[in-house]
């Protein structure tokens, strides 16, 4: 038994000896176990706030925690009993947990609580949520749950792995372990019942996770949300730089407004709430289903209701660079020479300008054109750029820049994966289009509307094919102002921007 554990009776809260607990074990446990388990227990602050979001209980509760670690999420629940905050007749607590060396921290805490309280209760499940789950779904012996708390792990799995057809046969499709938890989980609940599951953000936009958020907007009510300005506060303890979100969703629940909140950190102590109107988080006939969620109230519906193009309706594509340079490394070259021409990075855009060739860079700065290259390459020509690779930490994630034909010195120029390019066919744009888009990518309003929805470290040419566009004509009156200035601040685009929309 640990230091902390011993202190059980002389502690009346019985969760800050399960935290001690958790630094413990968090401190002890490698950093590959962690990951290979996609293992990070929660801190009490967030677990007492997440126990916090579950509706007083009617009648007996039947709790579920899949993936319950040492126990942090249900000890916050049960306290809530034990103080009389949720008065439940009964509260039998359903714990998954397949790390058998953190079984007898979490049974001994279950067992405290149960002493304290004889209305709780509890079965732990040393065994793997999923297969159990998606046999209780299926055989109907798993009575359905009425609340669920959840800190789910987070990793990849693969389309080919046993998980995937597992979950499949629940009607999920998802490509991490998170969702997959949380979709079963809410399949296991009751009408009426409530799961609050801390999550990464990066399930609200991207094509590979639109069957889950189809999954959760067809199945519940999203009630209530919150977001941490800061990436790295809320597991700090484990150096988790995933951006997390804490969602609370109703099953069979009727769509109201949601709840939305925001703190810095997982202290929650400069917390901020307000609401949204359901059609503010997740558009009217959106076909992806996208899930913005703004980090302040003043973020909401910045973009002008009058641009509603799409790239399509105004004749231009976004791509990613085609030039993947590990692949072509026989045909990069440090410097320009005769026979090759630009090859663009990432770092040859500065302060919104192309800066090419570039001295004293770690990257090439040409490659050689010829038969095997022709065809990553594009013609010379107007192209708006944006890098792919940014973070929420980062003054501007959405940051474009302009190519334009007369600054390339030669018929082609090479665009590299890690940026993306602004067309029409693989083709360049007319100088006032190219223009125009590059002054409504670097306008605050796409910049705030960006962060709504994007939840991860990359600007993918999915998402920048799902903000709207002003229409054609008005971005090229945006490209014929640009092209009057002699240099484009920030206040300039956005005055510029806000007068046109």
């Amino acid at each position: 038994m640990t230091a902390a554990l011993k202190q059980q009776h002389d502690d009346p809260r019985r969760l800050s000896v399960v935290d001690n607990t958790r630094k413990e074990i968090s401190q002890a446990t490698a950093r590959a176990k962690k990951s290979s388990l996609g293992q990070f227990m929660t801190p009490a602050e967030i677990a007492t706030f997440m126990a916090s979001l579950l509706p007083v209980a009617s009648g007996p509760v039947r709790l579920l925690d899949a993936g319950a670690g040492i126990g942090s999420l249900t000890s916050a629940v049960l306290e809530r009993q034990v103080h009389g905050d949720f008065n439940a007749p009964s509260i039998h607590s359903t714990v998954f947990e397949i790390d058998p060396t953190l079984i007898p921290h979490l049974t001994e805490t279950l067992e405290h609580y149960q002493q304290e309280d004889p209305r709780i209760s509890f079965n732990v499940v040393s065994d793997d949520f999923l297969r159990v789950g998606m046999m209780g779904l299926k055989t109907e012996r798993m009575a359905p749950f009425t609340h669920a708390i959840l800190n789910p792990p987070y990793k990849k799995i693969s389309s080919q792995s046993d998980y995937r057809a597992i979950l499949r046969k629940a009607g999920i499709e998802t490509v991490n372990l998170y969702s997959g938890f949380v979709g079963l989980a809410l399949l296991l609940m009751a009408p009426g019942g409530t799961v609050c599951a801390i999550i990464p953000r990066s399930f609200c936009n991207g094509p590979y996770y639109r069957p889950f958020r189809e999954l959760i907007l067809r199945k519940s009510a999203i009630k209530r949300v919150h977001l941490f300005d800061s990436r790295t506060q809320a597991f700090s303890d484990d150096e988790v730089l995933q951006e997390n979100v804490i969602i609370v969703l109703e099953r069979n629940g009727v769509q109201g407004d949601v709840v939305l909140s925001s703190s810095r950190d997982g202290t929650l102590s400069d917390m901020k709430t307000w609401s949204l109107p359901i059609s503010s988080v997740v558009g009217d006939n959106d076909p992806e289903s996208v899930i913005c969620l703004p980090t302040t109230e003043e973020a909401t519906g910045v973009i002008p209701a009058t641009f509603a193009s799409t790239l399509k309706d105004i004749g231009v594509q976004v791509s990613t660079g085609p030039v993947v340079d590990f692949r072509m490394r026989d045909h990069l070259r440090a410097q320009p020479e005769e026979g090759a021409v630009p090859l663009l990075y990432p770092v040859h855009f500065v302060d919104g300008d192309l800066c090419w060739p570039r001295e004293g860079i770690k990257k090439p700065n040409a490659i050689v054109l010829n038969d095997e290259t022709r065809r990553w390459l594009y013609p010379r020509g107007n192209y708006a750029v944006i890098r792919r690779f940014s973070s929420k930490e980062e003054k501007r994630r959405v940051v474009s820049t302009l190519i334009k034909d007369a600054d390339l010195p030669n018929e082609f120029v090479g665009l590299e994966n890690h940026i993306n390019v602004f067309h029409s066919g693989k083709r360049g744009l007319s100088r006032e289009l190219a223009a125009g888009l590059n002054v409504y990518l670097n306008s605050t309003v796409v910049d705030v509307h960006f962060r709504t929805f994007n939840g991860h470290t990359q600007v993918n040419a999915t998402d920048l094919k799902m903000l709207p566009y002003p229409d054609l004509d008005t971005l090229l009156e945006m490209g014929r102002w640009a092209e009057r200035q002699n240099r484009l601040s920030q206040e300039a685009i956005d005055r510029c921007v806000e007068e046109l929309s």
